[in-house]
């Protein structure tokens, strides 16, 4: 199936259900469909839609018009560098080029403003050209956590497999309503506006995230669903503990305080590895809302996993070792998605899986894509993350996986982020480094955190140093740069 398909679904789906909220006039169905038509009518004569800014209202309706028009819709990363910024433009040499308020100026060449092309300025009547399933529906550039941004191609089936698979059409009651605060150029923004457009729920955008905007949006707005990654959810949970103990007097009674979101009903996570003491911590100060941990990649159009509200509330009461170990895994596989551990790395199948660059197809010869996560399968079908196979360490000849230690540190209250490298080493082959950001008043010694590691794993996987830093680096949806830490260590340690 074509995404042009869903502009039809909506309209007749949802003709009078509002959709979209903006500042001014909210957007039905029927208008929405309208909207994307007369918006793709502006689009002969490209090859692309380009938009570079800012989350924004009316977003969907450039993505629908795009795929009503035949052309990708190409979302880039406003936070980069002018030139960075402009690099990635400039791949598309017959792109109309759409950015907010904030990023026009920064754009050179040809640039339209979004509000002003929401106009649709010289409209003409759009007649619908003939659509292909197969061809590329959305680019995305990957976040260069490792190398420079490689172009991800997602095409019209791979989305639309994604949605059949896992959403029911119109299965949103008329009052749900979901909070995007997830940049543009992310899968996730992507998939929550598909997602939840084909579930008929209404879509709140936030331009960009600050936590007590986000708690006062859902309180506002009446939010029943919301999705967030790592670094948003650490935030707003500092907030909401902020706010109880400023409002009220220190006692358990403040300290067991909820979030005072009543009409959140369901909160998703994902994008990076999450700190099971803060997801206990949100789990507590959100005692009616249900957790979703999906776990997904660009390349597979989305989630592949997930980690349910029963899951989360299952594993933290449970006195089973392995049923609580589930609280930080990424839950079960999609029935419609296969999976292999290869040499315990993740091999991912299915018609949702892309596997797809610009420069060509990275799928086996069997269809499978090798995600290059390492990772394993408990005997109940949970997925377990490892990290990322190029991170792991070899140190004497012994594989060790960072995110097993960062975990173990993470779990001690004074340390707010952990990042473990291995720079090299002429005896062991690589060293084992930790790098630590502490809580804001908090304090820890060194040989106190790797006694800590040493006691719940072995001496083997004990940091041999940790350095403290005031922060990490991360890219904007929380992805920790571990090529950056390794980079600013000083020698000896790189």
């Amino acid at each position: 199936m074509h995404l042009a398909s869903l502009v039809d679904m909506v309209e007749s789906g949802f003709e009078d259900r509002v959709l979209l909220v903006t500042a001014d006039d909210p957007v039905t169905g029927r208008q929405l469909g309208q909207l994307a038509r007369r918006g793709a009518s502006t689009l002969r004569g490209y090859d692309a839609v380009v938009y570079a800014g800012e989350n924004h209202p009316l977003l969907p309706v450039a993505l629908l018009a795009a795929a009503c028009a035949g052309v990708p819709f190409v979302p880039v990363n406003y936070r980069l560098e002018d030139a960075q910024l402009n690099g990635l433009i400039a791949r598309h040499a017959n792109a109309l080029v759409l950015a907010d308020d904030k990023t026009v100026e920064r754009i050179v060449g040809s640039v339209t403003a979004f509000d002003e092309w929401l106009a649709f300025p010289g409209e003409a009547p759009f007649n619908d050209a003939p659509l292909n399933e197969d061809d590329v529906a959305v680019v995305l550039y990957t976040s260069g956590t490792t190398a420079e941004p490689k172009a991800a191609l997602l095409r019209h089936r791979h989305l639309m497999a994604y949605l059949l698979g896992s959403v029911e059409f119109g299965s949103a009651d008329e009052d749900e309503a979901m909070l995007v605060a997830v940049p543009p150029y992310h899968i996730a923004g992507i998939a929550n506006m598909l997602s939840n457009l084909f579930a008929g729920r209404r879509l709140v955008y936030l331009r960009s995230f600050e936590p007590q905007l986000w708690l006062d949006t859902v309180r506002a707005e009446r939010i029943t669903n919301a999705m967030v990654v790592p670094t948003m959810l650490s935030r707003i949970v500092d907030v909401v503990n902020d706010t109880a103990l400023n409002d009220t007097a220190l006692n358990d009674t403040a300290l067991n305080d909820t979030a005072g979101v009543p009409s959140l009903r369901t909160l998703s996570y994902g994008g990076a590895k999450v700190s099971e003491r803060v997801l206990i911590e949100a789990l507590r100060l959100f005692p009616d809302t249900g957790f979703v941990n999906a776990y997904g990649l660009t390349e597979t159009a989305s989630t592949i996993a997930v980690l349910g509200p029963e899951d989360h509330r299952a594993a933290v009461e449970s006195a089973d070792p392995g049923v609580r170990r589930r609280l930080s895994s990424a839950g079960q596989v999609l029935p419609t998605v296969e999976i292999e551990i290869r040499d315990g790395i993740i091999f991912l199948r299915g018609e949702q899986v892309a596997g797809e660059y610009a420069t060509g197809s990275v799928l086996d010869s069997d269809g499978w894509f090798c995600t290059r996560d390492s990772g394993w399968v408990d005997a109940g079908g949970y997925l377990f993350i490892d990290g990322r196979d190029d991170d792991t360490i070899i140190r004497g000849g012994e594989n060790i996986a960072p995110a097993e230690i960062e975990q173990v540190l993470l779990a001690h209250l004074a340390v707010a982020e952990a990042c473990v490298v291995g720079p090299p080493d002429d005896e062991w082959g690589q060293r084992i480094v930790a790098v630590v950001v502490l809580r804001d008043g908090a304090s820890v010694t060194a040989d106190e955190l790797r006694d800590r590691v040493r006691a719940e794993l072995r001496s083997s996987k004990t940091p041999e140093e940790i350095v403290f830093r005031s922060e990490l680096p991360h890219t904007e949806t929380g992805k920790l740069l571990r090529r950056i830490v390794l980079q600013q260590l000083e020698p000896p340690f790189r």
